[in-house]
Formats: structure tokens, C-alpha cells, sequence
């Protein structure tokens, strides 16, 4: 398998393609080295990409008018990533995404995936159900947090990113489950004395 074939392999796990359809595909992906540190997207910015995480950890944030920050989500392997209300609605982002482990993405035009779309009708359903699972996923975080105590919530983000604590800074997974850097440090002593 060559690293074209990997490339194809590791985005669209399980979908097959003809070799002309792979060629097509890879046209429109180009691999971007982001490192620690460094940002794909920044609030007030065109959004004209969507990026697919191989490996590495990215968070995207919104800041409020007072300068503090919102953690939305972090994107890891084998997700996607972007600010996509301005993505789809073709608006400035409101977010800003920040590169927090060196990272290897590859990024896709709205354009080209809408020319995807037309040439391969398969990989609109594949974002589609890929766009479903996403909206759930937000859907049942934005109950959490309103409905679970934080315990729960940080269960549920351990569960969510296994192995993520070691790359991300504390005050960045107490953002994400909006509560304090104490009220965190407070429950995973909890947790270590269960």
C-alpha cells in the first residue's frame, strides 16, 4: 500500500474507491505540518477549509469580549476540524483553532469537497453520516453541561479523549468542561481516593 492509498485508508476508513476516484480524491487534500503553538484558523477570518486530524491535538476556542476563553473541543486523531458555522454559512469565524501537539492534518477546500460531492456521490453520504454523528455528539455535550454534575462531565471527557491529559494544560480541560482550574484539580482528587 502506498502512502496515497494511506492517506485514502486513514480518512475514509471502510469506503471503497476505483483507483481514478482515489487520484480525485487526493487532488483535492493537501497535508499540512502544524506545530505546537501555532494557529489554522483565527476569529474574524474567511473559513474556506475543513481539516482532517491524522495525528496531534488541536483545540478550538471562542474568546468573549472580556478575553476569556471557551473551549469547544479538542480534535485529535481521526476527527475533523473547523470553525463550521462560518464553514457552511460561508461567514468570518467566531472561533479561533490552535495547534496544542504537533499535528499532521489534511485540509480540503469547501470547494473541493463540493466538487467531491459531484464526482463521487458516496462521499456525500460518508460527510453526511460523518456530520450526523457530530451534531448528536454536540447535542448530548451541551446537555451534559447543563444537566450533569462536573464529576460527570470529566468522566465523560476522559472517556471521550482517553489519553489526552497529558498534552493539554489544565486550565484548557477546565474551559472545556466550564468550571474552574480548582474545581478540576478537586475532582480528580476525588476520582484518585474512589
Amino acid at each position: 500500500m502506498d502512502s496515497n492509498d494511506c492517506i485514502i485508508t486513514e480518512i475514509f476508513k471502510e469506503v471503497l474507491f476505483s483507483e481514478e476516484e482515489k487520484q480525485n480524491i487526493l487532488n483535492h487534500f493537501e497535508t499540512v505540518q502544524v506545530k505546537k503553538g501555532e494557529f489554522i484558523l483565527n476569529e474574524g477570518e474567511q473559513v474556506n477549509h475543513q481539516y482532517f486530524v491524522l495525528n496531534g491535538c488541536l483545540r478550538t476556542y471562542f474568546t468573549d469580549k472580556q478575553g476569556k476563553e471557551y473551549t469547544l473541543q479538542f480534535a485529535i486523531k481521526d476527527w475533523w476540524v473547523s470553525d463550521f458555522t462560518a464553514f457552511f454559512s460561508a461567514s468570518k469565524a467566531i472561533m479561533t483553532i490552535e495547534c496544542i501537539q504537533e499535528a499532521t492534518l489534511y485540509k480540503i477546500s469547501k470547494q473541493s469537497t463540493e466538487d467531491l460531492y459531484k464526482d463521487i456521490p458516496q462521499l456525500e453520504t460518508f460527510f453526511r453520516i460523518k456530520m450526523e454523528k457530530a451534531f448528536a455528539s454536540f447535542q448530548k455535550r451541551i446537555l451534559g453541561n447543563l444537566a450533569l454534575p462536573a464529576k460527570e462531565r470529566y468522566i465523560t471527557f476522559i472517556n471521550t479523549y482517553p489519553n489526552i491529559e497529558k498534552s493539554v494544560k489544565n486550565y484548557h480541560i477546565a474551559s472545556y468542561l466550564g468550571i474552574a482550574t480548582e474545581s478540576l484539580s478537586r475532582i480528580r482528587k476525588d476520582i484518585a481516593t474512589d
